[in-house]
């Protein structure tokens, strides 16, 4: 059995180990693919029956010129990476990573909301500087700070991820307002659910869980940030394009909105002319909420575990429906 990783440096940087796979068959590992180079793609791919991605594209193109392809594993949870359904239609099965990294990331949506209302990054590089020093006062403050008890959090896209959300803002005193498609109890102990237009209207911090879709795809835009509240705050650890960057800019230029912090943009890496770069008030970290090393051990088991179920002839965490056979 031949096995490509097209894509295996965030995944793996050498801190882990790809000895399940190379137990499975001959393993060829790139560290990085170029993404739009689809003819380099498919000289990668060759004659493996096993194609790991985790951001390299598999286009329809690129299937139908592997035709020893038999499985693809994905290094992630969202799967738009992959034209699952042309896979499905050559019989190729393509399965995912879910829930790997649900507390990491609800920690690093708290994580950009702390840093927005307590600024301790900048605080700490103030002392540093020798401010504190030079103060004539026992203290200082660079900016004002915001108390989160008796706030209101909004969430859109209430599951794993966005409940995990919803339970340490509550821990700290918060109200919370979940917006999803499906309701169970959980959802029901943690927060109120309510639609779109009302938790747009009384949330004071917005974070974004939805799974990116045609219907959620710039939910945040000039007209849903006109329902928010002045002064409220977004957050996104979901999706890039679960905002509309230009609007999110202008908002906050303005001063509609107070800051936003975000782990994921449009393009990544981030390109030069993100008007998001021109806002003081806007947080980015460079896509890490998934990181840390604890998260990449599940990513890597289940990888290998959702490998072994095919070459067993059994179904794991597939994301589309293979017709046969290829």
């Amino acid at each position: 059995m031949k096995i490509v990783i097209l894509d295996a440096h965030t995944e793996n940087p050498g801190d882990l180990s790809w000895e399940g796979f190379e137990a499975l068959g001959e393993v060829t590992i790139y560290d990085r693919t170029p993404k739009f180079d689809d003819a380099e793609i498919i000289r990668r791919i060759g004659d493996a029956q096993i194609v790991i991605t985790n951001k390299t594209p598999l286009r329809a193109n690129v299937l139908d010129a592997c035709p020893s392809v038999r499985y693809v594993g994905l290094l992630s949870t969202g799967a738009d990476v992959c034209d699952c359904a042309h896979a499905a239609a050559l019989g190729i099965p393509v399965s995912n990573i879910p829930a790997y990294s649900t507390m990491a990331v609800a920690q690093h949506a708290i994580a950009l909301l702390l840093e927005i209302c307590s600024k301790v990054g900048v605080h700490s590089a103030a002392v540093h500087a020798g401010d504190w020093q030079r103060c004539e006062d026992f203290c200082f403050w660079e900016a004002p700070l915001m108390e989160l008890a008796g706030q209101t959090m909004g969430i859109i896209g209430f599951g794993k991820i966005g409940r995990a959300v919803g339970r340490i803002a509550r821990a700290m005193g918060m109200e919370v307002l979940a917006c999803g498609s499906r309701v169970c109890p959980e959802g029901q102990e943690t927060g109120e659910y309510v639609d779109l237009d009302t938790l747009l209207r009384r949330s004071d911090v917005i974070s974004l869980h939805c799974p990116m879709k045609e219907e959620t795809r710039g939910i945040i835009n000039a007209g849903t940030i006109a329902k928010m509240k002045d002064g409220a705050i977004v957050i996104n650890t979901g999706r890039g394009g679960l905002v509309d960057e230009a609007a999110l800019a202008a908002a906050l230029k303005s001063g509609k909105l107070y800051a936003a912090g975000v782990d994921v943009v449009s393009v990544e890496p981030i390109l030069p002319d993100n008007p998001l770069l021109g806002c003081k008030n806007c947080f980015i970290t460079p896509h890490v909420a998934w990181t840390p090393r604890t998260c990449r051990e599940r990513v890597m088991d289940i990888a290998v575990g959702n490998a072994v179920s095919f070459l067993e002839g059994r179904s794991r965490n597939l994301v589309n429906d293979p017709a046969g056979a290829r």
